[in-house]
This record gives C-alpha cells, structure tokens and sequence, in this order.
C-alpha cells in the first residue's frame, strides 16, 4: 500500500453552471410556506465548494438576502449541520471543527486527531492561519491549553508545519537511519523515549515516512504499527497510528472512522457528518471502495441505515451511487 493513491472524489463541480439560477431555485425553495428541502440537497450537493459560495454570492447581489441565514432559518438538525457544512469554505469548517472539539468542558481527542494528524504541511499552514484570523488565538496555543504530555508535544509540532516539503524526493539512506533511531527508542531498549517518535512522525514528509516505516520492517521483522501498540497507549498512541495510516493509504483510514461511528449502539454523526462533508470533494470515492472491501457493505446502505429522513438524504446524494 503506498501514500500515492489516485483521489476520487463523490462530488465533482457542476457543468454548465449558472450560480443566479441556483440562486433564485433556492430563494423558491425556502420561500412560503413550507420549505423543499429535496430541491435544497438537489442543488447544493451536485456542486463543489467554490460554486456554492458562488450561488451565496448571487444570492446577496440579486435577491439582497443572506443564503446561509435563510438555510439556518428553515432547516434544522443534523440536516442543517450538513447543508451549513457544505455552505462553509473547508479550511474554515475545518477551523470550526477544531474550535467545536476544544470548546466548553472536555476535549474531543478523537476529532483532534483525525483533522491535524491527517494534513501535509501546507494545508496545515493553511489551516493554523485561518484558525488565528477566526478565533483571534493561534492554534497550537488552544491545543497546548486542551491537551498534555507527549501528545500535546506531537500535535503542537504538527500545527507549527515544520513537516519535510512534500515535493521533496525521500531519502533512501535517511530512511534507514530514522528506522533504527526508531526501534533504539523503543522495543530495543526498556521504557520508551517518545521525543524521538514525535520528532521523526511530525516532521517527515509522509512519502519519507513510507520509507522509513518499509525499513522499519526490514530491520526488525515487525510492522510499525505492532511496534507502536507495544510501546505506547492513549491518545499519543492514537495520533501516531492515525499519521501512520494516513501515510499508508488515508481512505482505509477514513473508512475506519466511518465504520467505528456507525458500530454499536448509537451512531456517532458529529464524525459521520465531519468526514463525508470534508472528504466528498477529495477522495470519498477511494473511502467507499475501502469500507466495502474492509466491511463487506457498502459505505452507502450502513448510512442508510444508520440515518433517516432529509439528513440520511444529504448523505447519500454526497456519498452517490453503490
């Protein structure tokens, strides 16, 4: 399994495209008595991020009216969170996401880890920079005060980006030399000196990782990932093994995710919204055919029978067809 894998998205940008029609459709929708919702999923899950923010756009100018506004007004629920979801740029409802999992009493360690352990470096820039200008705190700052210990060291090394460019060839020879760095930190000697896991996991790129984590093996006999099971627990534990599988392939990571927040009793949709909003327009085709071959159903009937009403709706028009 390799880190390259060819993304497919669900959802693709709409052609021939009018963003004042779509406007004027949706000001029908809403307006009167009652509200159409199927026309509202209809419209707003057939187009990619930067039309509908078009669409929001034409609607101010045209019709004088503030979309969102008008889409919160009338909707409600799990629904309303999707459609607000989709209405929000992706390193914005990213930035929401990370507030949303840090805010009031206790922290969400698991949406922490799932959006900050699974960004290349630019796209974390990206998102730190954003994450100040909303909420007026950097980033890592928020993160220190949530959490503690190796962990906080890992994620707080994440957020400042000093991540290997990703265009930069991955060094054989280096390689060699961080896998048995690795293996001296922790199974070939007593106790565990977790700085070194931190380092080298935050900092190389992941094409580099996938190097290191192939002589990793090599050298030992053993996956990564049994090692790290052996050495460390916990949310630390938690962040590693997710950069480890982003590494090796982010679908099967995602479909896991997915699989976890529909297992059991009760369903988990703050996740569930949180990845098919995220990953439509990015690989949540690569995630289907991961969780069918990993689950033996399809991603699309375990939502369908997890969900109901408009939001089980929205969902599947973002997942599409089997």
């Amino acid at each position: 399994m390799s880190w390259y894998y060819v993304p497919k998205p669900t959802v693709v940008p709409a052609e021939n495209f009018n963003p004042s029609e779509d406007a004027a459709a949706l000001r029908k929708a809403m307006k009167g008595f009652g509200t159409d919702e199927q026309a509202i999923i209809d419209i707003l899950c057939a187009r990619s991020n930067y039309q509908r923010q078009q669409i929001e756009a034409a609607f101010k100018n045209e019709l004088g009216r503030d979309l969102v506004k008008d889409l919160k007004s009338e909707l409600s629920g799990k629904f309303e969170d999707v459609i607000v979801g989709l209405m929000t740029p992706p390193v914005n409802y990213l930035c929401k996401q990370l507030y949303k999992a840090m805010d009031g009493i206790g922290t969400d360690e698991k949406a922490l880890i799932e959006i900050l352990c699974s960004q290349d470096n630019d796209q974390m820039h990206e998102i730190a920079r954003t994450y100040e200008t909303m909420y007026d705190r950097p980033l890592a700052e928020h993160v220190c005060t949530e959490t503690s210990g190796s962990f906080r060291r890992l994620l707080t090394l994440i957020i400042t980006g000093t991540r290997q460019d990703p265009s930069e060839p991955a060094d054989p020879d280096l390689a060699v030399e961080q896998a048995k760095q690795l293996y001296d930190a922790g199974e070939a000697k007593l106790g565990t000196d977790e700085s070194v896991f931190y380092k080298i996991l935050a900092h190389a790129s992941f094409s580099q990782l996938e190097l290191v984590f192939e002589e990793y093996k090599k050298l030992t006999g053993r996956t990564i990932e049994q090692a790290l099971k052996a050495e460390i627990s916990g949310d630390f534990y938690d962040a590693l093994s997710a950069i480890v599988e982003c590494v090796q392939m982010a679908p099967h990571f995602f479909a896991k995710k997915l699989f976890k927040a529909m297992d059991g009793l009760g369903t988990d949709d703050k996740t569930l919204i949180r990845i098919i909003v995220t990953r439509a327009e990015i690989d949540l085709q690569n995630i289907k055919d991961e969780f069918e071959q990993m689950y033996n159903k399809t991603l699309l009937s375990a939502v369908k029978s997890e969900t109901s009403g408009d939001y089980k709706r929205v969902l599947c028009a973002l997942i599409g067809g089997a």
